[in-house]
Formats: structure tokens, C-alpha cells, sequence
């Protein structure tokens, strides 16, 4: 039987599954394909006023892939209130494979030179797939999201997938619909080429925001 590899995941993404494990620290991995979906509308990213008033204050520097691995590694830990992630040992190296071949990415945010919040997921075709994200310091991975999509609409992107929706996603408009129209926007985005370093490099907060409240 042949392994599963990068390869194999990222044809579980054109089909529409994802994969997730119960445990940090069980083996097994197990495919995903959920009757209802969440995606954030590129056009549709709400804003709170307090995170508007910490992008446009600066207390990050916004990195792009500088440090994946940490990003990971800082995803999979337990924290206050959650003890156990789905991210383990195999889901790791699976998606360290796929950054090494372009197919997934960082965002991260940085304050004195530490690594304090971030996020990262798959890029296929017009489609991003956000797969998990953390935050050690109030409002960065918010303004990571904040960034991310900034990006997105600058490279082209049509489908952001964040997989279920949460009361925290739902509060920047992320939605949820069903199986069937996940479907329906997933397979044009996959047939579309989108760049995900078409962002121009140095954008301020105040600039992101400007960007994000124009709609294609």
C-alpha cells in the first residue's frame, strides 16, 4: 500500500477532505469531510474596532514564512483552557513537507524580535485552506487573519476555507454553508492560478485596512 504523503494530502484538499487526529499525542490520522463548512469571504472580513485600533498602532512586525516550524510547534501546544490539539507528530511532518514544497504557509506575527502569534495553511490553486493559528500576545493572531486575507485578495484568491466555523471566526464573518456549495466554490478556485506574494512587502496596518475595506 502506498504511504500517505504530501502528495496524497494535498489531493485530499481538491476533493474537499482535510485531515485531523484526536489526540497531540495519538498516532492516527483521520480524513475530514464535515456536512457544513466555514469560509471567510475575501470581501466580507468584519473588523473589530479595538483590533482596527491595534493594526493601526504597529506593536507587530508581519512575517511571512520565516519560521514555519515554530508556528507549528506553537499551534500543536496545549494552552490555558485547551489541553490537547488535533495537530500531532505525523500532521507535523506532513505539513512541514508541503511548506518545503510551497504549498503552505505562515503568517506571523513578531514583537521584540519573539515569535508571539501566527498562522498557517495550504495554498492550492485560488483556494487557501487555514488550518490552525495561536497567539501569546492580545490581538496577533487576529491581526495575522487581518494580514492573510489582505494577502489573499492581492494574490487572487477566491476560496478561504476555515474549515468549521467557531464563535471566534464568526465574529470577523466568517460563515457557514453546506457541503454541496462548499463544493460548488471549491472546484473553480482549484481550475485558478492566485500568487501568494503578489502583496506588496511593507504594507502598514493602516495600509491593510485601507486595502481590505475596498471591494473587489
Amino acid at each position: 500500500m502506498r504511504p500517505f504523503g504530501p502528495d496524497e494530502l494535498l489531493s485530499c484538499y481538491a476533493r474537499g477532505v482535510f485531515p485531523m487526529a484526536d489526540d497531540r499525542h495519538d498516532p492516527r490520522i483521520y480524513l475530514i469531510d464535515p456536512d457544513r463548512r466555514g469560509i471567510l469571504p475575501l470581501n466580507g472580513l468584519h473588523i473589530p474596532r479595538r483590533l482596527k485600533r491595534t493594526l493601526r498602532r504597529e506593536p507587530f512586525q508581519v512575517r511571512v514564512n520565516t519560521a514555519f516550524a515554530n508556528v507549528i510547534a506553537a499551534c500543536a501546544a496545549p494552552k490555558p483552557g485547551r489541553d490537547n490539539t488535533w495537530i500531532n507528530d505525523g500532521i507535523i511532518s506532513l505539513y512541514t513537507a508541503l511548506h518545503h514544497q510551497g504549498h503552505v504557509h505562515s503568517v506571523e506575527c513578531w514583537q521584540d524580535d519573539q515569535l508571539v502569534g501566527g498562522l498557517y495553511g495550504v495554498s492550492l490553486g485560488a483556494a487557501f485552506f487555514g488550518e490552525s493559528m495561536f497567539s501569546h500576545v492580545t490581538d496577533a493572531s487576529k491581526v495575522a487573519l487581518a494580514y492573510l486575507v489582505c494577502r489573499l485578495r492581492f494574490g487572487g484568491y477566491s476560496l478561504l476555507d476555515t474549515q468549521f466555523l467557531t464563535d471566534h471566526l464568526a465574529r470577523f464573518g466568517t460563515q457557514e454553508i453546506s457541503r454541496a456549495d462548499y463544493h460548488d466554490q471549491l472546484a473553480p478556485a482549484l481550475k485558478q492560478s492566485a500568487d501568494f506574494f503578489a502583496m506588496p512587502s511593507g504594507l502598514s496596518g493602516d495600509q491593510v485596512l485601507q486595502a481590505l475595506s475596498h471591494t473587489a
